[in-house]
């Protein structure tokens, strides 16, 4: 699959100075900016940014930034999921998950993890994929936002709406082992039904493989 990445890009006007919204950016134009040392709710500033211009050169890989004039104070990645994850069992070459969001705690409030989805679909291949997002309430930064489990979890909904995702079921064993994890997904306007079916089939994939042991019973 030939993966076409479309640049855009939006201006966010705050107290603290103008914020720019852009990308996809490949590695070697991330390497032009200073990496937040607050963006760390992943591991150490410096490794996470290691790892999100390794992200930005797969063929699949997408990252989108939001920026002071020389810093990155936001980011967002969608990737191919992980090998060892259930939602890669499948191989789906339209399905992308979107790996990470973060925004340093100065900046919230201003709208930008919610910019950086919408920026993120401007771009109009976007609309032949599945984005998903497995949300685990474990990686939330509460202690930072002073929020609770659900006016976090409600938090994240509306934010991920801004970019199209929405709650799915799922019988996945991490997201049920909470009532607060969810499973959101957007799914392109040229996604075809074929995938639509397996993706389905992806979500309840403990019900297919118990049905497979009891022989179809």
């Amino acid at each position: 699959m030939k993966h076409t990445k479309e640049y855009h890009s939006k201006e966010i006007v705050t107290e603290s100075g103008t914020i720019t919204v852009e990308g996809p950016l490949p590695s070697e134009e991330l390497a032009n900016y200073h990496f937040h040392e607050g963006l760390k709710a992943f591991r150490p500033a410096p490794k996470q940014f290691e790892a999100v211009q390794k992200i930005a050169d797969f063929d699949e890989g997408r990252i989108l930034i939001a920026r002071t004039s020389d810093t990155i104070v936001g980011y967002v990645t969608y990737l191919y999921p992980d090998p060892l994850e259930r939602w890669s069992k499948f191989e789906m070459e339209d399905l992308l998950e979107l790996g990470a969001i973060e925004v340093i705690q100065d900046y919230r409030g201003y709208g930008i993890g919610s910019w950086l989805l919408k920026v993120s679909m401007m771009d109009d291949e976007m609309e032949d994929f599945i984005v998903i997002s497995t949300e685990y309430y474990w990686h939330w930064d509460l202690s930072g936002t002073g929020l609770n489990i659900w006016n976090y979890r409600n938090v994240m909904e509306r934010m991920m709406g801004a970019g199209g995702l929405t709650p799915y079921p799922t019988d996945d064993p991490e997201i049920v082992s909470h009532p607060a994890n969810c499973l959101m997904a957007r799914i392109g306007s040229r996604v075809p039904q074929s995938s639509i079916d397996r993706f389905e089939e992806l979500r309840f994939l403990t019900r297919r493989n118990y049905r497979a042991n009891r022989g179809g019973l």
